[in-house]
């Protein structure tokens, strides 16, 4: 039987893992800009620039919502999405943070290879 063992990471690297899932998707990161032009955006706008179907669209956005990167409100029929951009300045902050410790780690015990 299989066991999930996230746990025994530190819950920045979990994170870390998690930011880089929603990233690992083109459609996401076009969802980002498209929001970031726009500042909040309507569903069916989205689905006018992103080549893909609606409910992938919509899918795409719960991803992004549920990490915390957007913010969104239903309006009567419609979803009225923005950028959570606290939550980008964190995941912003803690990529340096985790590359500038790899460089102090390289600069302490050199070349491996």
């Amino acid at each position: 039987m299989s066991q999930n063992k996230k746990s025994e990471f530190s819950r920045t690297i979990q994170s870390l893992a998690e930011y880089s899932k929603i990233f690992s998707h083109p459609a996401r990161i076009a969802i980002l800009e498209v929001l970031a032009k726009r500042k909040e955006c309507i569903c069916g706008e989205i689905v006018q620039v992103i080549p893909l179907a609606q409910a992938t669209v919509s899918q795409h956005l719960k991803d992004l919502k549920e990490i915390g990167f957007i913010t969104g409100e239903l309006e009567g029929a419609k979803s009225c999405y923005c950028i959570n951009w606290e939550k980008l300045s964190e995941f912003e902050s803690d990529f340096k943070d985790f590359f500038s410790n790899l460089k102090k780690l390289k600069k302490q015990k050199g070349e491996c290879c």
